[in-house]
């Protein structure tokens, strides 16, 4: 496991008197060396202490600035970032920017300047004049099913988007998506939920990485976890590869063993 700074109330002052760089970052958080028909998902939630994935509907009230920092830099390490419809709309989504701090990691890498963005959704109810469709940098994805409606598929790809076929009915395949996503040459997958889609691909047996933020709050309520639907017949263990820690916040990255 790799410990950037030691968890501990003695930590030194040069340790805790500046963020940590980009490159610390990057470095903590940098994908595993993939073959070549190799492919890594790994989902980025935060969690309350007593399991609390939101806060009135969204994830920011339990949030920090720290946290932010780390879900722009898996970002832009990602090829691309896989999303449920019920999160854009909730969480108002944008286009993944370019970031100059980013620009020469991913040209070595062979990327594009900014992570694709792929929605997740069944019923294609969505507003496809936000700028996540009308204006990114690198054309969104739509992740759905073979028999999703066809004239939302029309309004889809009237507004710039990319159809993908993942699923034989109405919805999404997850073992299914990651594949297409990996055929695309898009094998560097990160998804931000929601608790719905992250359920879906943790009982499919997809996912490959989980980077949690454990909040040090306190909400109760009857907020959701970071992963709901279809239960596992077998737990699904994963082994640690790294821990940070900053005002009480633990950032987590457990792998598949």
């Amino acid at each position: 496991m790799r410990r950037l700074f030691p968890v501990t109330d003695q930590t030194s002052a040069d340790q805790t008197d500046r963020a940590w760089s980009l490159d610390e970052l990057a470095e903590a958080y940098e994908y595993p060396g993939l073959g070549p028909d190799g492919h890594w998902l790994r989902a980025n939630m935060v969690s309350t202490l007593d399991g609390a994935a939101q806060h009135d509907g969204r994830s920011q009230p339990i949030s920090n600035e720290t946290d932010m920092r780390i879900f722009g830099t898996l970002r832009a390490l990602a090829d691309v970032v896989v999303v449920g419809a019920e999160t854009v709309r909730q969480e108002g989504y944008r286009p993944a920017r370019a970031r100059e701090a980013f620009a020469a990691r991913r040209a070595a890498a062979g990327q594009a300047p900014a992570a694709v963005i792929a929605v997740v959704s069944a019923s294609l109810d969505l507003d496809f004049s936000l700028p996540l469709f009308a204006s990114p940098l690198v054309p969104t994805l739509v992740l759905t099913g073979a028999t999703a409606p066809a004239g939302r598929v029309t309004e889809a790809v009237k507004a710039g988007a990319q159809v993908v076929v993942a699923g034989d009915g109405a919805g999404v395949d997850p073992a299914r998506a990651v594949r297409e996503l990996a055929d695309r040459g898009l094998r560097r997958q990160l998804t931000e939920g929601g608790p719905r889609l992250l359920g879906q691909f943790v009982a499919a047996d997809a996912l490959d990485e989980l980077c949690l933020t454990i909040s040090p709050m306190l909400t109760a309520g009857d907020a959701q976890r970071i992963a709901g639907g279809p239960s596992v017949t077998v737990p699904h263990r994963l082994a640690p590869a790294c821990l940070l820690e900053e005002a009480g916040f633990l950032f987590t990255r457990y792998r598949r063993i």
